[in-house]
């Protein structure tokens, strides 16, 4: 590190979403415990915290990271042990038998697999695994799970506890459990891709980082399983949404919307592999809802426009897929899609039926069907709701915007 170099904190904290994933994995092979893990990288950050913005940042900063967080869980389970602690001494004695910390070519897919072991339950699987590999804190999953922080802490307590208890193994499992952990798994990545394509916490609207992870692990899910079709879906619909990420956000932050978005800012590579990819799903005759939500968004990667998009298609493959994993939420996207078919005040009568009081895409929705609909006051209302349910920035100031602009029309 070069003396008198000044590293401003938003370059530490884009290292611990980068880096915290990783570094946590490779303390819970060290360690084979999740809290010693956990406490010994937030203890390293600390200390990144305190030295990095006067001495610079070191050439490896994820090493430093991994290096730091060792040292420190090291000395303090050594002074546990002398207190003749026995949990103590079995962490420290597997420590002290890893040879190289770093020979594992992808800890952090290790990582998801136990924590989607099917002991734990489906929500405490995604609820964990996005804790450890994003780093996400409890209120950010609190308000991705619609539950309490309260709750939410001790979902992810109980997790944890389980895995100790049940000395789950910290591995990839072999060829025969796969497909029993592969939802779960899933569901992880979809979830990791969801909060890095529109974050639910912090200044930024989007965490690249986090939707590279998704994709990344999503491939090697595909690696691991290559004839299941659902994880090459899965791996469709994140590379067909990527695609579409740089022309979400304007070069000042704002969020737009799907109508106006410059489809030349698509990444082309992108859109080919993904829509390559359905059609070998298509071929495989083995549909799920990962396929269904992919063909959804091949469908839209087609047209030129808005105006030029098979709405149709997309309304048969919602049906598709509220056949086989209905939700309110499938409902409330199936009902944007008759909106364009035939008209706002269809959509609205099924948008109604749903009870989603808590998610702010429900309201948004609602705000803009009342607008198309000229009852710009009950639009306003719904507007104003959506507010109350997103921390993302650019959506807040998108949906302040949207009310904005129901005050200045003519009354």
């Amino acid at each position: 590190m070069s003396a008198g170099a000044v590293v401003d904190v938003r370059a530490i904290e884009a290292v611990f979403a980068e880096q915290y994933g990783r570094a946590v994995a490779v303390l819970i092979r060290v360690f084979g415990d999740i809290d010693i893990a956990e406490d010994a990288v937030q203890d390293a950050f600390a200390a990144a915290l305190r030295h990095w913005p006067a001495e610079g940042l070191p050439p490896a900063p994820a090493g430093w990271i991994i290096t730091t967080a060792r040292r420190r869980a090291v000395d303090r389970l050594r002074r546990e042990a002398a207190r003749a602690g026995k949990y103590a001494q079995a962490a420290l004695t597997h420590a002290e038998d890893e040879a190289d910390p770093y020979d594992v070519p992808d800890d952090r897919l290790r990582l998801i697999f136990t924590c989607c072991h099917p002991a734990l339950a489906m929500p405490a699987r995604v609820a964990l695994t996005l804790r450890l590999l994003g780093g996400l804190g409890t209120p950010a999953l609190a308000r991705a799970f619609l539950i309490s922080e309260t709750a939410m802490a001790q979902r992810l307590s109980r997790a944890k506890g389980k895995i100790r208890a049940a000395g789950i193994p910290y591995r990839v499992p072999g060829a025969t459990e796969l497909p029993q952990r592969l939802p779960g798994v899933l569901a992880v990545l979809y979830l990791i891709y969801t909060e890095g394509h529109t974050t639910s916490t912090g200044p930024a609207a989007t965490r690249a980082d986090l939707c590279a992870e998704a994709i990344r692990l999503a491939r090697l899910l595909t690696e691991l399983l290559p004839g299941e079709p659902e994880a090459i879906g899965l791996l469709a619909l994140l590379l067909l949404s990527d695609a579409r990420r740089r022309a979400r956000i304007a070069a000042d932050g704002s969020l737009i919307p799907l109508a106006r978005q410059d489809r030349r800012h698509w990444d082309a590579a992108l859109l080919d592999e993904g829509r390559s990819l359905v059609r070998e799903c298509l071929r495989r005759n083995r549909p799920g809802p990962y396929q269904i939500q992919a063909a959804i968004n091949a469908v839209h990667a087609d047209a030129a426009t808005t105006a030029d998009t098979d709405w149709a298609q997309i309304v048969r493959l919602y049906d598709h897929l509220a056949a086989l994993a209905p939700s309110p939420v499938v409902t409330l996207n199936r009902a944007v899609a008759v909106a364009e078919i035939d008209g706002p005040a269809a959509a609205l009568a099924l948008v109604d039926e749903l009870d989603l009081p808590n998610y702010h895409l429900y309201h948004a929705v609602r705000g803009e069907l009342l607008d198309r609909l000229g009852r710009s006051a009950e639009a306003a209302t719904a507007f104003e709701l959506a507010l109350e349910h997103t921390e993302n920035p650019a959506e807040r100031d998108h949906l302040r915007e949207r009310r904005r602009q129901l005050d200045r029309r003519p009354r």
